[in-house]
């Protein structure tokens, strides 16, 4: 038994490397993905209309609001009792430092093609995004765990808490001059599906090693 414990140990030690490196990856694509809605300018995702909102009210970069609003909704997992990993940390940092990054290397885009390309495209590498780092299986983004720690204290169902959360967040960005369009509807729309559909190919597997036989004495 000892030695199976060993194993396991040994294993799970292996995929670590490969674990972070992929949570890494879905992070700094989740930025680009950011990115790419924001220049289409046609609507951002739903908490990247608060985001936006938030940095055109009140000034500083739409990446510096990410990670705020990132930390604030971490403090909310506190009453929900809800447990951070490595990956809801490295959620907060790394994604609004790689926005604010690829927003300062791109520009404006005008034609209306070239729009709707970055809006569906962006749609598109979110979803891979969002399976690469939940696959990793190393901790859900802050926003996820509000919702999920939402769900389990009060039992109601994901769909509700969800559509909840990102009508108010929709809602309040708004009202801050955040960019509500075509894009946020889309986005809301193709998001979770696609997510399903990429999930079980990009998350990581564990597998217990198998029992050795016993040896007789």
């Amino acid at each position: 038994m000892q030695r199976t414990m060993d194993d396991v140990h040994r294993l799970a030690g292996r995929a670590l490397p490969r674990r972070l490196t992929q949570l890494l990856a879905g992070l700094v694509l989740y930025g680009v993905s950011m990115t790419m809605l924001v220049r289409a300018d046609l609507g951002v995702m739903p908490w990247d209309v608060l985001h936006q909102g938030l940095a055109r009210r009140l000034g500083h970069s739409m990446g510096l609001w990410t990670i705020v609003v990132g930390v604030v909704v971490l403090l909310l997992w506190v009453p929900l009792r809800q447990r951070p990993g490595v990956g809801t940390v490295l959620n907060v940092l790394v994604v609004g430092v790689v926005l604010d990054a690829c927003l300062g290397l791109t520009g404006p885009v005008h034609a209306m093609a070239g729009r709707v390309s970055l809006t569906a495209g962006g749609i598109v590498l979110n979803a891979v995004a969002t399976a690469l780092y939940v696959g990793a299986g190393l901790g859900p983004g802050p926003r996820d765990g509000l919702m999920t720690g939402v769900v389990a204290r009060t039992g109601w169902s994901v769909r509700v808490v969800r559509t909840t959360i990102e009508v108010v967040v929709v809602a309040v960005g708004w009202v801050l001059g955040g960019t509500v369009g075509v894009g946020t509807v889309a986005y809301a729309v193709a998001v979770g599906p696609l997510v399903h559909l990429l999930l079980p190919v990009l998350s990581a597997r564990h597998r217990r090693p198998a029992e050795p036989a016993a040896v007789p004495a």
